[in-house]
């Protein structure tokens, strides 16, 4: 199947959120269409399983490593820095050399580096396989993305391809935590690395047959110091975001690696407004469905990732729940961003991305918000999944709509570039969620002097309260600057 190659948007109406038109009833996904996005959007669910499978097991493998609980954290962070660090230079580098080339390149790594972390035996070489993980998914995850968007027209295919890998991603997300608790109860916390190397040696397999790939029809040079600011600053910015769930916002080195990363990437964008050929176009940076359809993507990853961390705090440490206990009550929100997920696609071709992006955050706003009344009794879990799970719905349309916002009325060569912007937001925001909202609860907790069930409650709430507040106006604020909602045909003219 030859991809299809996409027009660039008319010159004024670039920067308007259109809206489809309802998807005709003739139009229907062909077989290899099916195969192809089958096993796209099986890699992007083993990426984003790898998220979160190490999680509930963090505890278990420093003890099997002989980590010291301090540096604990960096199995995470490590893995974080090369994904949110390397993903934009990667989405440009897969417009430059071919999105295939770099994702069979990545997924070959990544099944390298799994194997590499399950049989580590020292805590160094667990960190190197958590980094090869990261620049792995830095690579893949923009060119899978690429490939998905260049292998369906813009319109209700390419709505409900999107729809279904972030449902895929998100339910991955949750059954990560799953997982990562089933197979170290069961097994060992090895078979978290494990796990992934069958899957990626089964899409390495296939691939070659199944995915064509579309390559621009020219290659500028890579923009070297464009490529060195930029990654340099969104690896400072995640170190920074990181070190502030440890050591608080106020600490010189989170302040010094914050500050340092807003200022390489203010040099960033000075060096693109100059370069020849620039990594991003600053014409692209300018555009109304970039900036604010990734804004509301941010937030969107900001608050669910967060939010999940904070009812994990309530679960384990106010109803007392076990880490595998923790994992399958999230397990009723990756039911909720699977259907939220599926009725994305569909909502962006009938009511438009800006409706869809809107009506989302208010709905997960709402949810979330309810979760201020839960108690120290077990009987709120009720509320909490009921919650989560509406919640998970929202979240999800909110994802869709940014998704199908951010990577639309792009010309073929740029999709690369627009996927891998899409999934720098995605990273950043699942890296900075964290630290954010436990700095709220912290804070909340320090205040009253109390780290009890109910010291810790207080500050879930009040951290709650602000993941309400933040998401609904992220919705309501892209809502707004998106512009009006406009059919296909009238975006034409």
């Amino acid at each position: 199947m030859s991809a299809p190659s996409q027009a660039p948007a008319p010159t004024g109406t670039a920067d308007v959120a259109t809206a489809p038109a309802a998807s005709p009833s003739g139009i229907r996904m062909t077989g290899r269409q099916k195969l192809v996005l089958t096993l796209l959007l099986g890699a992007q669910f083993m990426i984003a399983v790898d998220f979160s499978i190490l999680n509930v097991a963090l505890p278990v493998v420093g003890a099997g490593l002989g980590f010291s609980l301090s540096h604990l954290q960096w199995i995470a962070t490590a893995f974080a820095l090369a994904a949110a660090g390397f993903t934009l230079l990667f989405g440009r580098i897969a417009d430059l050399v071919g999105r295939k080339r770099l994702f069979l390149a990545g997924m070959v790594v990544l099944g390298l580096s799994s194997a590499l972390g399950g049989l580590a035996t020292s805590p160094e070489v667990l960190l190197v396989a958590r980094v090869l993980q990261g620049l792995a998914t830095a690579a893949v995850t923009p060119a899978g993305l690429a490939l998905l968007t260049t292998a369906f027209k813009e319109g209700p295919l390419r709505e409900r391809a999107l729809g279904l890998n972030g449902a895929l991603m998100s339910a991955g997300f949750t059954a990560g935590a799953i997982l990562g608790g089933l197979l170290t109860d069961l097994l060992s916390w090895r078979w978290a690395f494990f796990i992934n190397v069958p899957v990626a040696a089964l899409v390495v397999f296939l691939a070659p047959a199944v995915i064509t790939d579309s390559r621009p029809a020219a290659r500028p040079r890579l923009d070297i110091p464009g490529a060195v600011t930029v990654t340099g600053g969104l690896l400072l910015l995640v170190y920074g975001l990181t070190q502030a769930g440890e050591s608080g916002w106020t600490g010189p080195t989170t302040l010094a690696a914050l500050l340092a990363g807003l200022v390489l990437l203010g040099v960033f964008l000075a060096v693109e407004k100059r370069a020849a050929a620039p990594l991003v176009p600053v014409h692209i940076l300018k555009r109304r469905s970039v900036i604010w359809g990734n804004t509301a993507g941010l937030i969107a990853f900001v608050t669910e990732t967060s939010l999940v961390f904070l009812l994990t705090l309530y679960l384990q440490e106010v109803l007392g729940y076990s880490p595998l206990a923790t994992g399958l009550a999230f397990g009723v929100l990756g039911i909720g961003t699977v259907i939220g997920g599926a009725l994305g696609g569909r909502a962006v071709g009938r009511f438009g991305n800006r409706r869809t992006i809107v009506t989302g955050g208010v709905v997960q706003a709402v949810a979330t918000l309810s979760l201020v009344a839960l108690g120290t009794s077990g009987e709120w879990i009720a509320l909490l999944l009921v919650a989560t799970f509406v919640g998970g719905i929202g979240n999800m349309l909110m994802i869709v709509g940014f998704m199908v916002t951010a990577t639309s009325g792009l010309p073929d060569e740029e999709q690369g570039l627009a996927t891998g912007l899409a999934t720098m937001t995605q990273q950043v925001g699942i890296t900075m969620g964290i630290p954010v909202m436990s700095a709220v609860a912290t804070a909340r907790m320090s205040a009253l002097g109390d780290t009890g069930p109910e010291g810790v409650l207080s500050g879930v709430s009040v951290a709650i309260l602000v993941n309400s507040a933040l998401v609904l106006a992220g919705a309501l604020l892209a809502g707004a600057f998106l512009g009006p909602r406009r059919t296909r045909s009238e975006a034409r003219r």
